[in-house]
């Protein structure tokens, strides 16, 4: 059996009680096209071939590979891709055929980078059930005005809907994780939730914003924004960032 390796941030689910929660949360039925992001060694895959007959799975340690096709071999159709997931075109991958429901135990130290990854295609994705960091699933659904509240909040909150579903102690894992854990549902809008002319002059401005987090915004947005633009905006420029919700950046950015 092949052991977790920390240079692919694996931390392998063994909990039977905990895989049968998040197969009821995804849901998945035949005939729809499940995307499932590090399999490890197939503790989630299996249950959910047996519901959905197929499955495309994307997993970047080769070495995992042949036990997880044999495992798989009497319980459904499993396609291996063997890449690195943020190297993976979603889109290209979806065609022209049904949109993708994207889910897996992510390895926690790419998880950000990830998501963005993944909202570049959500034009292609249905939903997506990620098992991450508590702490990065409280930042995901955080309210303006809390220290979780940021960049990550702002910038998913323009994309999709984002929900905690819920926690998952560390004894669930094999090795087991320094911090726990929780799964969260992100499901991408039919519709923009608020007007997004410059999608990339809202993410600089997020960003920028959110580096500076415990300066006002006259500060943090100097050479982005002037008193003016935030006249205009109806926004007071010695506001702190967290107090913003999503769609005042936007209309910040749409100046």
């Amino acid at each position: 059996m092949v052991r977790a390796r920390k240079r692919f941030g694996q931390h392998f689910l063994h909990d039977p009680g905990v895989l049968a929660r998040i197969v009821a949360a995804i849901d998945p039925r035949p005939g729809e096209r499940i995307v499932e992001i590090g399999p490890g060694r197939g503790a989630l895959t299996l249950p959910l071939l047996e519901r959905c007959g197929r499955l495309d799975a994307i997993e970047i340690d080769r070495d995992l590979v042949p036990e997880l096709r044999a495992r798989a071999a009497a319980v459904g159709e499993l396609t291996v891709h063997v890449v690195d997931a943020l190297e993976f075109d979603f889109q290209a991958f979806r065609g022209t055929g049904a949109w993708l429901r994207v889910c897996g135990n992510l390895p926690y130290n790419i998880s950000t980078p990830l998501l963005f990854h993944l909202l570049e295609s959500r034009a292609a994705i249905a939903d997506l059930h990620f098992m991450l960091q508590k702490e990065v699933v409280d930042r995901m659904v955080a309210p303006p005005g809390g220290k979780e509240y940021g960049r990550l909040t702002v910038m998913l909150a323009a994309a999709c809907k984002a929900t905690a579903l819920f926690r998952v102690g560390r004894g669930a894992f094999q090795p087991p994780p320094a911090v726990d854990s929780a799964l969260v549902r992100l499901v991408p809008h039919a519709a923009d939730p608020f007007p997004l002319p410059d999608a990339a002059r809202f993410a600089r401005l997020v960003a920028a914003a959110f580096s500076m987090r415990r300066k006002t915004l006259r500060n943090s947005l100097r050479g982005l924004v002037d008193e003016a633009g935030f006249a205009a905006a109806g926004i007071a420029a010695d506001r702190r960032p967290e107090t913003l919700a999503p769609a005042e950046f936007a209309r910040l950015a749409a100046l």
